[in-house]
């Protein structure tokens, strides 16, 4: 689903029978039903395999026994949901190929997770993201953590179930609560009762599904108008190639700046913090193939990309040598691509239900990754610490009734999404204000080591004030303009991922062709800096309060906890430079008797010695000699 400004999703209105074009023949419903039921085999096979066997370790993280293949493509089916898969395609038919460049913010957004967060988490042992909040804070900052991020997957899990099936319903006349049921029904099957295990491996299916989904359409459409290079000169002759534009201004949507390193951030949300991406990397079998894993996303991830602008290339030509109908020309943006399928793909039986699976294998693995992370951060973060004695067998128990509670809270959620009308614009931007406030809180620990708990709460809190001042502020400023958006600065996109891959209009304020000022020309911020915006904030108010209340001073800082930035870049220098500035390794510069610090036991609980003070090593050894104070001291410099 990509977004507009009048409308982010299709509302009721546009499911009338008037607007149906077409509809599914008795092969496209067999294809559909194939997906449904292979997607729950496989989740069943898994759940069977060694019944009564499972541990809880089996099934929240997969006995940490996957290989980098599973998790990378796994790591993909996340990253693509259905409202990607009908964004992207929308975003390039209607804006040009601009879009394309936010490919280039994949590299850094995936190395720096490989080589910081990855090895941090990996080396810590932990199942939820956020026991590394208690580890380097405390329980409070951990709980506030995890209570954001459930808040954040509540909120977005069943709009990504119903607006995708909306689409669908107004455009093929496909049943609307037949599919949100059926689909919800066997994710969350499959889910309690498979685990991550199951999880992955439908990912694996459901992404093989997807990429010939979209296959289909682009050699399909290709072929109708002339094949590639008929498209490519269509599309450059009416200016959808677009340029490298240089323009430095943030409140511009999409500029080379915006879409390269503004992305960056927007992944780093997503693939470095978030515990859907965290919990895959930590199923692998070693750190070695964790990493490998998120190498691996980077060239899927590059054709997914690439796939969805070729789609809407292609849209673009067809409709310059075949205009569509007039509805097809006033249909949500959401309804392009789905219209522009079922006419291209009319005339062969089974192809537009390969599309259909396509679009709801997106919409399966986006939810079956939140029911599992939902299902395992209330386990380990809320019940595990205050129930440490549960045996083995009443915890799997019960985090299969977590994921089944999970599954029916989505099929609500999707009901109220239905009666929400114009409401459910702020209810899915949410989703998206919460991703950088929760990157600045990780940030604030893992690379300042003078930030303390009081400065990580209320740098929390600020953060999430502000994205949701910004937020409802554009919202309001988009609803209540009455002037015509800029076409080509119109808010109107799908993120690059199933957990952001939602509905922006609603965060970026619809840009007038007078130029804001003030309050109006704040809101006005390209979405794809709210999350360099938001966690900035967290980490300077986090810092100023942590300062002002005397950093770690009286309190016992966990070195594994921290990533010695300043070190590792001196450790690039050349070996005489760093003979010249005396540099020490890592290892060398930070001595501190890690028997103090806090150790993750078998059931969940973190066992903590924080009353007492870090031990330096004795002051006999001329290495170690004060190095501990000089290692935070740097750190906090930088």
């Amino acid at each position: 689903m990509s977004v507009g400004v009048t409308t982010s999703v299709p509302l009721p209105a546009t499911s009338d029978t008037s607007m149906v074009t077409s509809a599914f023949s008795p092969v496209d419903y067999v294809v559909f039903v194939l997906l449904l039921v292979l997607s729950l085999a496989i989740g069943l096979y898994h759940a069977c395999r060694g019944w009564g066997q499972h541990t809880i370790g089996h099934l929240l993280m997969a006995d940490r026994k996957m290989g980098c293949l599973p998790v990378a493509l796994s790591l993909l089916a996340t990253f693509q949901s259905a409202v990607a898969i009908l964004g992207v395609p929308s975003e390039i038919y209607r804006f040009g190929t601009q879009y394309w460049f936010l490919g280039c913010s994949y590299f850094l957004g995936l190395l720096i997770p490989a080589h910081v967060f990855i090895p941090t988490f990996y080396r810590l042992h932990l199942t939820s993201a956020y026991e590394y909040l208690e580890l380097r804070f405390n329980k409070t900052v951990r709980i506030c953590g995890t209570m954001t991020f459930i808040f954040q997957m509540v909120i977005y899990m069943g709009v990504v179930l119903y607006a995708p099936s909306l689409a669908l319903n107004a455009v093929t006349g496909f049943d609307l609560w037949l599919s949100v049921l059926t689909l919800g029904i066997v994710c969350t099957l499959y889910t309690a009762l498979g685990g991550l295990k199951a999880v992955i491996w439908t990912d694996v299916f459901q992404t093989l599904v997807m990429f010939l989904g979209q296959l289909a359409v682009i050699i399909v459409g290709s072929a109708k108008v002339g094949g590639l290079g008929r498209v490519w000169d269509l599309a450059s002759q009416d200016g959808r190639i677009s340029g490298i534009e240089l323009d430095p201004d943030p409140f511009v949507r999409h500029t080379f700046w915006t879409l390269a390193f503004g992305g960056i951030f927007v992944m780093l949300s997503l693939y470095g913090v978030n515990q859907a991406q965290v919990q895959r990397y930590l199923s692998s079998r070693t750190e070695k193939a964790a990493i490998l894993s998120c190498y691996a996303v980077f060239p899927c991830q590059q054709v997914a990309l690439c796939m969805g602008c070729l789609i809407g290339l292609v849209m673009f030509a067809y409709n310059k040598e075949y205009p569509g109908s007039i509805q097809q020309h006033q249909a949500a943006p959401d309804q392009l691509v789905l219209y522009f399928v079922m006419d291209i793909l009319k005339g062969l039986p089974g192809l537009p239900g390969l599309f259909a699976a396509c679009l709801f294998s997106g919409s399966l693995s986006t939810i079956s990754s939140a029911f599992n992370s939902l299902a395992t951060v209330t386990m380990e973060d809320l019940i595990r610490p205050w129930f440490p004695q549960f045996c083995e067998v009443r915890a799997i128990m019960l985090s299969r009734i977590l994921a089944f509670g999970y599954g029916l809270l989505c099929l609500g959620m999707a009901f109220i999404s239905s009666q929400m009308g114009p409401v459910l614009q702020a209810a899915i931007s949410i989703f998206g204000m919460v991703g950088g406030p929760l990157l600045g809180l990780f940030s604030l620990g893992m690379f300042f080591p003078c930030a303390n708990p009081p400065g990580a709460i209320v740098g929390l809190l600020a953060g999430l004030v502000m994205a949701f001042w910004i937020g409802i502020g554009s919202i309001v400023t988009s609803m209540h303009s009455s002037v015509a958006p800029s076409p080509w600065n119109e808010s109107s996109t799908s993120l690059p991922s199933n957990l952001t891959a939602i509905t922006m209009t609603t965060l970026m304020p619809s840009t007038t062709l007078s130029r804001p000022a003030g309050l109006q020309r704040l809101y006005s911020l390209s979405y794809l800096w709210y999350s360099a915006h938001n966690s900035t904030t967290v980490i300077v108010v986090g810092l100023i309060v942590s300062l002002l209340t005397g950093g770690m001073r009286g309190r016992t800082l966990n070195p594994r906890t921290i990533y010695p930035v300043l070190p590792r870049l001196l450790a690039l220098l050349p070996v005489s430079w760093q003979k010249r500035l005396h540099c020490k390794s890592y290892s060398q510069g930070l001595s501190v008797d890690t028997a103090v610090f806090s150790e993750k036991m078998g059931n969940g609980v973190l066992k903590c010695s924080r009353d007492k003070e870090a031990t330096p090593v004795a002051e006999e050894d001329p290495v170690h000699q004060g190095s501990s104070p000089t290692f935070i001291l740097q750190e906090t410099s930088l």
